[in-house]
């Protein structure tokens, strides 16, 4: 049976964004690999449908300043894209996974197109200086990872 964790999103300020519950596919020492599945209303998305029931594959490390959700069809489990968002290093105790938001994201087409969001909201937030630069250089490390062509797949790290 695998192992449960709950991830809890905080924003910039400490606060509760979403909580949700997640599967453990695979644990390292600086990271961990979830299985989760999306559980709010369908979106649109900047073309992307995020669907109740989709499947995601997430990565989690608690060393850098990103995460990483693979995003499949909940219907026939294709491939719709990534989503990164630029955090704090996740925090892992007592059957939780903690992170703190830092507003920058980056939305990863399948075909390797890529699209840097909520920068306004990124500039209105009150960082001292070191954190504005570590969530500027996890972004340059994301857009680096999605570099087309994308050849990062998270559903193939979980028996590898």
């Amino acid at each position: 049976m695998s192992e449960a964790l709950v991830v809890i999103k905080l924003d910039a300020e400490g606060r509760e964004a979403w909580r949700y519950s997640g599967q453990v596919l695979r644990r390292w020492p600086d990271s961990v690999l979830l299985e989760a599945y999306f559980n709010r209303a369908d979106l649109d998305f900047h073309g992307i449908l995020f669907g109740r029931g989709d499947r995601f594959i997430e990565l989690y490390y608690t060393d850098r300043w990103y995460n990483i959700y693979e995003l499949h069809d909940r219907a026939d489990g294709h491939l719709k894209g990534w989503y990164c968002n630029v955090t704090r290093p996740a925090e892992l105790s007592d059957g939780r996974l903690t992170y703190v938001d830092l507003a920058l994201d980056l939305l990863v087409y399948p075909d390797g197109r890529q699209l840097v969001l909520d920068e306004d909201e990124f500039a209105e937030l009150k960082l001292d200086d070191l954190t504005s630069a570590q969530a500027r250089a996890a972004l340059e490390e994301l857009k680096e990872i999605f570099h087309p062509p994308v050849g990062l797949r998270l559903d193939q790290m979980v028996k590898s």
